[in-house]
């Protein structure tokens, strides 16, 4: 049994101080914590609701105290997972191992020790530990059978070079929720569907019985009109793509107004003057950010520079964004009045750069060069230059209608919420577009441009431009295919896995008709998209 606490000390009334919680009202919480120690003092529940307020409020080294005392109490595994959630956090990401293993070596005594196998198994994959996240699914699942987990396990070993582990487990999962959306299209994307090996009569054989909910069925018409392209039959697959796209638009909320807005914000604030600002940045040399839109072939050139075997990967990491935002905010509470993007132009970059290399690092296993390949951090060029002048930054275009398919065709499921409408997406697009285009005028030089078409038919000498850019010695080991031990947390991480090829070129034009709404979006803004070829003003590339 999990271990309690020696005394039963008055159990506090935690219900107000979780309202102020829930309501946003982090300093309250936490002074309604404070004023139960008087009555609760030696209370386990009470120093982890203090810790879980004192996170809320940014206090991330007094959270740590908190929980500490809580394990004090109590060591059960609760506590220490919590603690091990603050370490990564609080940028100590490399004491999580060590934590983990001590909670996994007082599993078995737990209530629940499923749970408790799923937690850790949730920080190792979170914290880019494949391997060991996969060891603890497995266990979390001889305890309890739960099909979330199960479908974890699938992805891990997915990105893990495993896809027919992660069929089976889809099967098995699957044959006991058959309306899982989730496994039903990640079953679709494990590989390249062939006649005879694909799932189409069964997703079709789902869809007639119908689904309870909405986002489980647009799952499944995704991954039908995936395995009818690799089929080749092309109006059948866009048929079903229509419908699931209109079926998961319908069941988020999503403003690209006002997305499209803030990218021009930033754009407005980071002219050319913020950018020749005084401001030293930090100055350590290692990271390279590889961004655009989704389905450029970022994951392409990631496996490229991977193959040099003298960098790591750190992931799709959300740490530049999530560190730029306090700092932002930090600001704002000083300045109220600022805007977010005026803020920007008064925090402190070097202060910026160096706790995201603090972190990023610790993701990377220490290594002295790494790769951070969250597309998205295109709209955080600029800020990435100002922080970090010694960080590569490699930007892959492509195709502007071939760009747009690609993301409309796939389900991203969390991310990416433009991509579900025609003109939502090309509204995107050219925002992308006119940010990247601004980057490029206001930092000449600073950033690497490679076209997703040069690369797949030329992919020895992009990828020595690619290297040279790096600082790196190039080897043909870089346009090799990578063995099966190589992680790819990715939508790519089946293509990745197969030779360069171009097949992909020019596939949008099969549906032009059935893309009117894009492209009519796309022309309104300058880019002709009936002729095949990419120019580069199209795209966000530098002239």
């Amino acid at each position: 049994m999990q271990a309690q606490a020696a005394a039963n000390p008055l159990e506090p009334d935690l219900g107000p101080g979780i309202a102020m919680l829930r309501a946003g009202r982090f300093a309250d919480a936490v002074a309604y914590g404070r004023g139960l120690l008087q009555t609760a003092s030696g209370n386990p529940r009470l120093f982890a609701y203090l810790a879980d307020a004192c996170q809320a409020a940014g206090e991330l080294p007094e959270a740590l105290g908190w929980i500490d005392q809580a394990i004090a109490v109590d060591s059960g595994a609760r506590h220490k997972i919590k603690k091990a959630w603050l370490l990564s956090a609080s940028l100590r990401r490399d004491e999580i191992p060590e934590l983990t293993g001590r909670i996994l070596g007082q599993a078995v005594e737990d209530d629940r020790p499923g749970l408790v196998f799923w937690q850790v198994a949730r920080l190792n994959y979170l914290h880019n530990r494949l391997a060991d996240a996969i060891e603890c699914y497995e266990r979390a699942l001889r305890h309890e059978d739960r099909p979330d987990w199960r479908y974890q396990l699938a992805l891990a070993r997915f990105y893990a070079g495993d896809p027919s582990g992660a069929e089976s487990d889809l099967e098995t999962l699957l044959a006991g929720s058959p309306q899982a959306g989730t496994a039903i299209y990640l079953r679709s994307v494990l590989r390249r569907q062939e006649p005879g090996r694909d799932h189409c009569e069964d997703i079709r054989a789902r869809l007639a019985r119908g689904f309870q909910k909405q986002e489980n069925e647009a799952a499944a018409l995704y991954a039908l009109a995936k395995e009818l392209e690799d089929l080749g039959r092309h109006a059948e697959s866009f048929e079903a793509l229509e419908a699931g796209a209109r079926k998961k638009r319908d069941s988020i909320r999503y403003d690209v107004a006002g997305v499209t807005a803030g990218l021009r914000e930033i754009c407005e604030a980071m002219d050319a003057e913020a950018m020749a600002a005084a401001g030293a940045g930090h100055a350590e040399p290692g990271a390279i950010f590889i961004v655009g839109m989704p389905r450029t072939g970022t994951t392409l050139v990631q496996r490229m520079l991977m193959q040099s075997g003298r960098l790591a990967d750190a992931g799709e990491l959300l740490d530049f964004g999530f560190h730029l935002t306090g700092a932002v905010e930090q600001v704002r509470r000083r300045e109220p009045s600022l805007s977010p993007t005026r803020a920007a132009l008064r925090i402190d970059y070097e202060a910026l750069g160096r706790r995201y290399m603090q972190g990023a690092r610790q993701m990377a296993g220490g290594s002295e060069t790494f790769i951070d390949k969250l597309p998205t951090n295109f709209m955080y060029c600029g800020m990435i230059h100002k922080a970090l002048p010694e960080a590569k930054i490699i930007h892959l275009s492509r195709d502007p209608l071939d760009t747009c398919y690609a993301v409309f065709k796939t389900l991203f499921f969390s991310a990416y919420e433009f991509s579900y409408d025609q003109r939502e997406l090309a509204d995107y697009y050219l925002a992308y577009r006119d940010m990247m285009r601004h980057w490029h005028e206001v930092m000449p030089g600073a950033i690497l441009d490679v076209e997703y078409e040069a690369l797949v038919s030329n992919p020895e000498r992009e990828s020595q431009r690619i290297y040279e850019w790096c600082g790196l010695e190039w080897k043909p080991e870089a346009v090799a295919v990578p063995d099966d031990r190589m992680a790819f947390s990715t939508a790519s991480a089946a293509q990745v896995r197969e030779p360069v090829h171009a097949r992909s070129v020019n596939s949008s034009r099969r549906h032009v008709e059935r893309l009117g709404p894009l492209i009519e979006r796309l022309e309104l803004g300058g880019i002709p998209c009936r002729q095949t070829g990419t120019r580069s003003t199209d795209s966000g590339v530098a002239p």
